[in-house]
């Protein structure tokens, strides 16, 4: 398995600033939505979220956009990676 930095460098999301790792792949709609919502709200903006998941949260993607957050994903044989940050 790929580090979070390795997983950083495939994206434009800086990599010089903290980093905050979120596993949601074991829970089942709307839980992994909600928790990285939450989560992103606790951090400070300056903190890059790494949220790995089972699927493509597609319906996380607008409220990320909405919240004024960037992110990338890495579709992996392994799992489904989300790089969330401030510009």
């Amino acid at each position: 398995m790929e580090s979070h930095v390795d997983v950083l460098d495939q994206t434009c999301a800086p990599t010089d600033r903290p980093t905050d790792h979120l596993d949601v792949r074991s829970l089942g709609p709307p839980e992994p939505l909600q928790r990285t919502l939450e989560r992103l709200a606790a951090l400070p903006d300056e903190t890059v979220l790494v949220q790995r998941n089972d699927r493509v949260p597609q319906f996380l993607f607008p409220k990320l956009e909405e919240r004024g957050y960037t992110h990338e994903t890495l579709e992996r044989e392994e799992d489904v990676v989300t790089v969330v940050w401030k510009p």
